[in-house]
């Protein structure tokens, strides 16, 4: 019992927590401070999945009470009660993060981020429950494994594809200027949290008691074709994020804040390894500059690309002014390294 209970534990949380470096990795040009990362995660995995526990527990109770029908208040949790709290509560950990870590929040990119790595943390507790009570309780070591690969492999990004239109709809209010879309943005993001949640948790028991594992696949299809569609989306953000970068990152070569040389550096994967491998082979310390300077890169030309559409909102100025020192201090120190890089990959 200990030990099923451990490996439910584990393979409840350590697939999450590689889904979330999964989701760090993608975030390649401003990296979201690990500190929020870990405090999203956290939210997700004891608040939001406790507090969603408890009153999923007692509204289901309360409805097999009204109806003294088991069938009446699995359905209203699962695809009425469930959705809708759970999406709230994990929600909460975005808003958050919105509304005290602002100049964190810079992109849609970032909204995704902060909403997937909540909802991962969400979705690990609540694995290790299923994978033990209704894996391991139910059907023995069997059912414990299988439990697993459905909730790892079937509808492991399920919880992240929710909380992710919840996390666009704050990213779009902090990026307009209309105050249509600030105040109805983050509304339209929540309420498509919640249809597309409660849709899967409606659709999938429907198409698995008629056609078992059939159904499960088939299920498990269009689970998987929502998470393509949102990973295309990703893809293009990235893109728009490097579009960004290599825009307002010019001036600071004409300043001379920056090389050229750095700048692809900042701009291009393939460039910064090649300056990583030349500071590794000279002087290994200077490797944290290295990342330093592409981070800082990174959240200048966001400011930057922020005072030009918002103005001065959030000392948007002073903060580009005072990069732009730092940024200059960093430069300097790995212009001894400042050979010639290839022009492209």
């Amino acid at each position: 019992m200990i030990t099923a209970l451990l490996i439910s534990v584990i393979l409840g949380y350590l697939p999450m927590i590689v889904f979330s470096y999964a989701i760090y990795w993608l975030d390649r040009y401003e990296k979201e401070p690990l500190p929020i990362l870990l405090f999203a995660f956290l939210w997700g995995a004891v608040i939001a999945a406790m507090a969603a526990f408890v009153i999923n527990t007692l509204l289901g109770a309360g409805v097999y009470w009204l109806t003294n029908s088991t069938g009446a208040a699995t359905f209203s949790v699962s695809s009425i009660f469930a959705p809708i709290i759970e999406e709230i509560f994990k929600g909460i950990a975005v808003l958050i993060v919105f509304l005290f870590f602002r100049s964190e929040f810079d992109s849609i990119l970032d909204g995704i981020i902060y909403a997937a790595v909540t909802a991962l943390g969400f979705a690990a507790t609540e694995n290790a429950y299923y994978i033990f009570s209704m894996g391991y309780a139910a059907a023995g070591w069997q059912g414990l494994f299988q439990l697993a690969f459905i909730r790892i492999v079937l509808v492991g990004w399920q919880h992240p594809f929710y909380t992710a239109f919840f996390g666009i709809g704050l990213a779009l209010a902090r990026t307009q200027k209309s105050h249509f879309i600030k105040f109805f943005a983050p509304l339209g993001g929540l309420m498509l949290a919640i249809i597309s949640h409660s849709l899967h948790n409606t659709i999938s028991p429907l198409l698995i008691y008629n056609a078992g594992w059939s159904g499960m696949l088939h299920a498990s299809q269009l689970d998987w074709l929502g998470w393509g569609f949102m990973l295309i989306f990703v893809i293009f953000m990235i893109q728009h994020e490097e579009t960004i970068m290599k825009t307002h990152l010019m001036e600071e070569i004409q300043h001379n804040i920056i090389t050229q040389n750095q700048y692809l550096a900042v701009v291009s994967h393939y460039h910064r390894k090649l300056l990583k491998a030349t500071v590794l082979q000279q002087e290994k310390s200077s490797r944290k500059v290295v990342a330093e300077l592409c981070q800082l890169s990174a959240e200048l030309a966001h400011k930057k690309h922020q005072y030009l559409h918002h103005g001065n909102e959030q000392r948007n100025l002073e903060i580009i002014q005072d990069a732009r020192k730092r940024l200059f201090v960093l430069s300097q120190q790995l212009r001894k390294y400042d050979t010639p890089l290839p022009a492209s990959e």
